[in-house]
């Protein structure tokens, strides 16, 4: 970008700057910190940028042009120029008529695509009526038991006019078995179904807990649904590899790109292991990041992650395809940033999250409603929450051209700093023997809880400031309509769950139940027989039961 005459100048320019302009004047007045970081600590904050921090960049090998290698600035040539990222809002509450209702509502509303969260109990694997389910029926998201349940919550919707992402991971087989049943009742070509299931178990064991099944069992699981899938609904991602909750459970941004594509690795091995070929499953592979506070750590950990799994695919599996080598990813704006108190701050921080991501090029967004710290969202905040999107899309001019901060010398610095930090990290996971292994030693969850632990004691000494909660605090208790899921909600599942059993062919669901079973225990793929199971009204509960005999449990402390 600039010679070397040029760099030596700017090199002796900034010295002079700092010698003449800035001493003098933090020796007067100082600077409000010692040292500046970003958000979660993982890069230090120069006083100022210069070409010298770029100094080393190819442009070509290493920024390159949008929809061409290494897909830096994007993996579309004309960015949101052509189309818009999809807007999703995270929903899914109480009864599948209850979601249903919601989903009209937001598609009245604008939105592009729906997303679609499970209560506790199903994604668990067990059904409303289930001992573990009481009180929790309906609480996190829809209770889904049956087919049943899936053909109210898509009443009215066709699905090959809409995107559906489907937040489930043990039981995302089943979820999905169930999903292109319905498509099938409409007469949808499965080849033309979209949409996306988050199907990514080696986050459960590191982040979340809701797992069911042994690590080995459930990567066979997931390479049967590649499998299948990409044969039968090409249209459909497979996988959203999800570094989302890793950053939530406190990590690093540099942490949560390295764990994430490093789990992304594994699911690559693995199904090669399983004979299936790159190039016929990594184009349905999708990937889920948070959206955090730090606009520009944010944006650079975006570029540095689509050029990492550019190289990746490219350099360690050989991949031919250019759609193998494309990372293509969802945004949720960050949760754990959300605030009980002052609520309404919450609108602010969602919207400038959503901003980073819509600068850092992501390809679907799912904007927090203000009030997900207390409770599920109302339609209001729901709505505020959408709107913050489509303002983006429609007055920001953010979406107007491609990559709008390239060339920055503080994010081109810092997006190569958090690669070279995310590869460091790879790099000691594969000394580990990789993600399972480094999983089983808890490793990788020690270096998350480390951060946290951090990050809590500089909240707590005030090092940190997070507004409304160590500073800038009131006294005034929040007013808001929280939206609640009562007893009555939950019985009335419990209810249609018992009506389904009652009308169902149960000597079908026994036959079907057992062919599951004997394919478990042999090496066909499970798919087709979790869709002829649900087809005839088999339970999430009964399927994932089955599993369970022939698989068994993961019990916490087992190896990985």
């Amino acid at each position: 970008m600039f010679d070397s005459d040029d760099l030596e100048e700017i090199r002796a320019g900034r010295e002079e700057w700092h010698e003449e302009e800035v001493e003098p004047v933090v020796e007067r007045f100082g600077e409000r910190k010692e040292t500046f970081t970003t958000d979660t600590g993982g890069q230090d904050v120069d006083r100022l940028y210069t070409p010298e921090d770029v100094a080393d960049l190819d442009y070509r090998e290493d920024i390159g042009y949008p929809g061409e290698p290494p897909y830096t600035r994007g993996v579309y040539s004309t960015g949101y120029r052509g189309r818009l990222w999809t807007m999703r809002q995270y929903a899914g509450f109480s009864t599948p008529e209850d979601t249903n209702e919601r989903y009209h509502y937001l598609m009245d509303q604008g939105q592009t695509g729906l997303s679609m969260a499970f209560d506790l109990p199903t994604q668990m694997g067990y059904d409303s009526d289930a001992s573990m389910a009481a009180g929790e029926i309906g609480k996190a998201g829809v209770a889904i038991d049956s087919l049943d349940d899936m053909e109210t919550v898509f009443d009215g919707i066709p699905l090959d006019e809409v995107s559906t992402s489907m937040t489930i991971n043990a039981p995302a087989s089943v979820l999905l078995a169930m999903y292109i049943a319905v498509g099938d009742q409409q007469g949808v070509d499965r080849e033309e179904l979209r949409g996306t299931i988050q199907n990514d178990i080696l986050k459960e064991y590191i982040a979340r807990n809701t797992y069911i099944y042994p690590p080995e069992q459930s990567m066979r699981i997931i390479t049967d649904i590649f499998e299948f899938c990409a044969a039968e609904t090409p249209k459909f991602n497979t996988i959203s590899i999800s570094g989302y909750h890793i950053r939530e459970a406190g990590s690093t941004a540099a942490q949560e790109l390295a764990f994430t594509l490093g789990d992304g690795i594994e699911y690559v091995e693995t199904a090669i292991e399983a004979g299936l070929d790159v190039d016929e499953f990594a184009p349905q592979l999708s990937f889920f990041f948070n959206g955090h506070n730090n606009i520009f750590e944010e944006v650079a950990k975006f570029r540095a992650a689509r050029r990492m799994w550019h190289d990746i695919i490219d350099e360690r599996f050989d991949a031919d395809d250019p759609k193998s080598k494309q990372l293509k990813f969802h945004t949720q704006t960050a949760g754990s940033m959300l605030t009980a108190q002052q609520i309404e701050n919450n609108v602010v921080r969602v919207a400038y999250q959503a901003l980073a991501a819509v600068m850092g090029g992501t390809q679907s967004l799912h904007t927090n409603g203000k009030d997900e710290a207390l409770a599920l969202p109302t339609e209001q905040s729901v709505r505020t929450a959408l709107r913050t999107q489509q303002i983006l899309a429609h007055e920001s001019g953010a979406a107007d051209t491609i990559d709008p901060l390239a060339g920055s010398y503080y994010v081109e610095s810092l997006t190569d700093e958090v690669e070279e930090d995310a590869y460091e990290i790879l790099e000691e996971v594969d000394e580990r023997g990789g993600m399972r292994e480094a999983i089983e030693q808890q490793w990788v969850q020690r270096q998350i809880q480390d951060t946290a632990f951090d990050r809590q004691r500089e909240i707590e000494e005030k090092e940190r400031i997070i507004v409304g909660v160590n500073e800038f605090e009131v006294d005034e208790d929040p007013e808001m309509d929280v939206q609640e899921v009562t007893p009555e909600d939950q019985q009335r599942q419990v209810d249609s769950l018992e009506s389904v059993r009652e009308e169902r062919d149960d000597e079908a669901v026994e036959a079907k139940l057992e062919a599951l079973r004997e394919a478990a225990r042999g090496e066909e793929n499970l798919m087709p027989y979790i869709i002829e199971a649900v087809k005839v009204y088999a339970t999430v509960g009964e399927i994932c039961n089955v599993l369970r005999d022939e698989f068994g449990e993961y019990q916490p402390g087992s190896a990985v």
